[in-house]
């Protein structure tokens, strides 16, 4: 009898059968997965032994099926992936410490084990060069099958769809890219081939100096303008910036992309919106004929190029979803054609597994440097591969980065070789099998696969992961028979069937059929859907070793303001007559210049939908307080680092969520995110801000988009009528608080015209908040006469997206010299109104405030997209009058009404000095 049967058992409790409750990968294995939540004490018949569980064990996670001494290796798919901090028994729930830390904020009603009983313990892998054996790739069909495919011009291949795409060559240009889109929606009616004009918005490429992934940027814009799938390509920057169509151009020419056999054009957006949008709007008119010209014919199955991707993973990931994946790969591969295995740091553990079956030497070697490198970059930030699993992940019983690896290379098939190795977006030439280097977030791999030339993807998610990419059919796998039934209209395939009893064989013969007819034309469940995302891999800072520990370390703002001298007697000085600024009060003392509600993604993946959401309540009759709803999609929340970046990243949302100008607002959690609801919720409760005016919803918990898109309407609709509606006033200077940013040599007209609005601003008792890159405090016009001749320069007195608590003169740090980045972490300081100044016009604008564009010159010539231009032949004090003017006029329709309408808005946070891609 088993120690822990002797221990626990009672005679109420229930005996099972192993078959009934556990799974092992492999027979060597001894930790078992739970296939249900087992109550403590349950007891368990393993082949006439049995034993009782020492806890309650969630599903997914794993329990001891066999003694483990102390120092033992715990075993899953019969690799180690961890040790024992004591000897073990059959039953005892095995659990780390992180894992623990997970579980307690979740809201459990059962009793977690008080210490963790094993340890990560990760063994450099070595090659045994003397010893290897080169592997066999399995044998080729003779004649290969068909499917239904758009044949391309020269050296592109074939496509599996047929797209026109509008391309924003930098993160500046996304928000025209998507507007610019919106005005096909439904070209398939009049031209039945191609499947749809779609925006690629990314977030990378936008700052003035070289990013340390420009090699990877330039491959991956390359790759997505000649893949097959695309019949024509518009790709369109702002003409600033380190990165910009010319480049892009350049890259393509050395690299021998063909360029010349897809129709295309380089698109420069440097004049008014609206005039912009009207050319570019007939550049694409033009090619729509041409692009519908091309029809689906009879392809050999050896031009897929199937990428395999997996994402709100779970402990079946790697028994169910991804060997359904790798079947088909291995298929695929028969048939000549090729597959794209992917994500570094979710390898690093399984190196022994991937390289079983390996083309060379060479190849092995090529490999393990890749996850060399990925160490080195994840040490240079202060981090390392352990942090990878995600809240989610850790939720659903993966403990560290070896047992998550382990399963996450189960989408290679053990009779697959791995034959090739390659960067980020590199071209895939020739057939075979290949890993390619890339970060563990999802959005960010799949961009280099696609851009690598994949045009059929994979997706294996546990949890019910709804990524899409906009040009390339998305197969989901979901990897158990429940998460399929509850997130049905989001999933493709339910690869839970196999833990039910059916033959893997059956469920792979099914899956490449169904694979087959998307990349025939076959709308997956995702494009049913309509939600699609894009994600470059993001820039990483840090190069070398040493500077982490240093950056952590820094002082950190006081968020005390800075000390503004007294007027020079003399100088003109602002008057406030005349201002009127409408608020509403919301406290005894308080004012709101906006009565918003928001809808707050806590990670990338639920940006879409929320904004969707947003659209949706928008066109719905007002109830109670609110005036207009908005979303913020951005990147942040899931396959990033933690600590320094994670904490900005929440930082930065709690400031939005603490708006004042924030109603009511809702956090929405894709699910299997590292920051998920639970944990803002302890955030908040930290912080001591009243929950009761958020709300709380999940995509993958709440049943899928559309289940989830009514729970958020009906929530706002019912708390909204519950809502009394505030009085509306007029608020002075002293309660405004303006964020202030600008690029540029600054006139000194100007310079002083804004000395004098930020000195009557702060001396009335309000704030201004301005950017540390702000050309304006290298000005010394402007500074000298705020801070005082000879001042020193001015102090950081807030952190990026730091939430100001004293009144006052402010600068915020800004880890980069981004424009979005910049004005998102503005918002996130309480800032009321944004004013932007730049030496050309047409800056972004923000989309939950109203933003102020400035432009100067001696005449106002040809089409300008700003609110105020400031001409340098007035006098000064009417400059800065106009200015406040225009601040006062900033929370009516006459400010920043055009730029929403056009959704030339936009919204992405800065990882700072230490965030990286994990």
């Amino acid at each position: 009898m088993g120690g822990n049967l002797a221990k626990l058992a009672s005679p109420m409790s229930e005996t099972v059968s192993f078959s009934e409750v556990g799974r092992l990968p492999l027979p060597g294995d001894n930790v078992a997965i739970a296939t249900r939540t087992l109550p403590a004490g349950t007891v368990v018949d393993r082949n006439g032994e049995r034993f009782a569980l020492s806890h309650t064990v969630l599903e997914g996670h794993r329990f001891a099926c066999a003694a483990i001494p102390e120092h033992g290796k715990l075993l899953s798919w019969e690799l180690p992936f961890a040790a024992a901090l004591w000897d073990l028994e059959p039953g005892d729930y095995v659990c780390n410490e992180k894992m623990l830390v997970e579980l307690r904020i979740r809201n459990l009603d059962f009793e977690l084990p008080a210490e963790p009983n094993f340890r990560d313990d990760r063994v450099e892998y070595v090659l045994d060069e003397g010893g290897f054996k080169a592997g066999v790739q399995v044998e080729r069909y003779e004649s290969p099958g068909m499917f239904q495919g758009f044949a391309r011009w020269g050296k592109r291949g074939v496509g599996t769809r047929n797209f026109v795409v509008i391309l924003g060559t930098t993160s500046l240009t996304g928000s025209f890219a998507r507007e610019l889109a919106g005005r096909f929606e439904g070209v398939s009616e009049e031209f039945p081939n191609i499947d749809g004009v779609v925006a690629i918005a990314h977030t990378e490429g936008g700052s003035d100096t070289r990013p340390n992934n420009f090699e990877i940027i330039l491959r991956t814009l390359a790759g997505f303008m000649v893949h097959p799938n695309v019949g024509a390509v518009l790709a369109v920057d702002s003409g600033t910036g380190a990165i910009d169509n010319d480049v892009l151009k350049e890259f393509m020419e050395k690299g021998g992309y063909a360029l010349a056999d897809v129709p295309h054009a380089f698109f420069r957006h440097e004049r008014s919106r609206l005039v912009d949008l009207e050319r570019a709007e007939k550049i694409i008119v033009d090619w729509l004929p041409a692009a519908n010209s091309y029809e689906r014919s009879e392809q050999s199955i050896g031009h897929l190029k199937l990428a395999m991707q997996c994402g709100g993973s779970d402990a079946f990931s790697g028994i169910s979803g991804n060997p359904l994946s790798s079947e088909v790969a291995r298929e695929i591969l028969r048939h000549g054609g090729s597959a794209n295995l992917a994500e570094t740091t979710e390898l690093i553990g399984a190196e022994a597994y991937v390289l079983n079956n390996v083309r060379d030497l060479d190849t092995a070697r090529a490999f393990l440097a890749l996850i060399r490198r990925y160490d080195d970059l994840a040490r240079w930030h202060g981090q390392s591969a352990e942090g990878n699993p995600s809240g989610g992940n850790l939720y659903r019983g993966l403990y560290n980065i070896m047992v998550k690896s382990i399963g996450a290379a189960m989408k290679k098939h053990p009779e697959v070789r791995l034959d090739r190795v390659i960067e980020y977006g590199e071209p895939m030439d020739e057939p075979g099998y290949y890993f390619m280097d890339s970060a563990g977030n999802d959005l960010e791999s799949i961009a280099g696969q696609v851009a690598s030339g994949c045009n059929l993807i994979h997706f294996i998610t546990g949890n019910g992961s709804i990524t899409n990419f906009p040009f390339v059919p998305t197969v989901k796998i979901v990897t158990t028979t429940g998460r399929y039934n509850l997130l049905s209209l989001e999933m493709d395939l339910n690869a839970g069937s196999y833990l039910e009893g059916e033959s893997m064989d059956r469920l792979g013969r099914e899956a490449f059929d169904y694979s087959i007819e998307i990349a025939s034309g076959l709308p997956s469940v995702g494009e049913q859907a309509g939600h699609s995302q894009v994600q470059i891999w993001r820039e990483w800072r840090q190069t070398e070793d040493g500077r982490a520990e240093a950056i952590d370390a820094a002082p950190k703002p006081t968020g005390e303001p800075l000390t503004i001298a007294a007027s020079v007697p003399g100088r003109p000085a602002l008057s406030a007559s005349g201002i009127r600024i409408p608020a509403w009060r919301v406290d005894d003392d308080g004012v709101a210049m906006d009565r918003v509600g928001l809808i707050a993604p806590t990670s990338l993946c639920s940006g879409q939908i929320a904004v969707a959401i947003a659209e949706k309540l928008n066109a719905l009759p007002r109830v109670g307080t609110i005036d207009r709803f908005v979303a913020l999609p951005h990147t942040e929340g899931c396959g990033t680092s933690r600590g320094y970046a994670e904490d900005l990243f929440v930082r930065t949302m709690i400031g939005y969520l603490g708006h004042r100008s924030v109603q009511l607002a809702l956090l929405l959690e894709h699910g299997c995110e590292k920051t998920h609801n639970d944990e803002f919720r302890v955030r908040l409760k930290a912080l001591g801000i009243d929950e009761r005016r958020f709300g709380w919803a999940s995509i993958q918990s709440d049943g899928g988009i559309d289940a989830v898109s009514k729970k958020v309407v009906d929530w706002f609709g019912e708390t909204c009528a519950e809502v009394t509606v505030p009085e509306r006033i007029d608020a002075g200077l002293g309660d405004l608080r303006i964020g202030l940013a600008s690029v540029g040599e600054i006139p000194l007209a100007v310079a002083k015209a804004f000395e004098m609005l930020v000195r009557l601003i702060v001396e009335a008792g309000g704030s201004v908040v301005i950017a540390e890159n702000a050309s304006l405090l290298s000005n010394s016009a402007f500074l000298g006469r705020l801070l005082g001749e000879g001042a020193d320069g001015p102090r950081v007195s807030l952190a990026y997206g730091q939430f100001l608590r004293c009144d006052g003169m402010h600068v915020m740090d800004t880890p980069t010299r981004h424009w979005v980045e910049t004005t998102t972490g503005l918002g996130a300081t309480g800032a009321d109104v944004l004013i932007v100044l730049g030496n050309h016009t047409g800056q972004i604008s923000h989309p939950l405030l109203p933003v102020v564009q400035c432009g100067y010159g001696e005449d106002k010539q040809g089409d300008v997209d700003c609110d105020v231009f400031l001409e340098l032949n007035r006098d000064v004090s009417e400059l800065a009058e106009s200015l406040l003017h225009a601040c006062s006029r900033a929370f009516s329709v006459t400010i920043s009404a055009e730029e929403n309408r056009l959704n030339q808005t936009d919204f992405q946070m800065t990882r700072g000095w230490l965030g990286v891609s994990l």
